[in-house]
């Protein structure tokens, strides 16, 4: 997959980290479905920001949501089409403090 030197590219990408050295392990894939507009939205984002990648991107905003307060914690029955980055959905939710 990585060819003959494939195991030093992956040695250099888990050390290397905007300029400075920093072990870095990620175990786990997550995949998610945007729509184009959604998608838009991150993308523009990120180049406002000048992120270096889509998926540094994505990973901010996560860290960044996460740490955020008074968000909306979803009921069990609620399902995730009714969720979305831009458009307010009528979900049954309560208020987390």
């Amino acid at each position: 997959m990585f060819g003959q030197f494939g195991w030093f590219r992956r040695v250099v990408a888990a050390f290397v980290t905007a300029g400075s050295v920093m072990a870095v392990t990620r175990a786990r894939r997550l995949q998610i479905m945007l729509t184009e507009v959604e998608l838009a939205a991150v993308r523009d984002w990120r180049f406002a920001r000048q992120m270096p990648s889509l998926a540094s991107a994505v990973r901010e905003l996560l860290k960044r949501g996460l740490a955020a307060e008074g968000f909306m914690i979803a009921d069990v029955d609620v399902k995730s089409k009714e969720f979305g980055l831009l458009a307010k959905s009528k979900r049954k939710s309560r208020k987390r403090n």
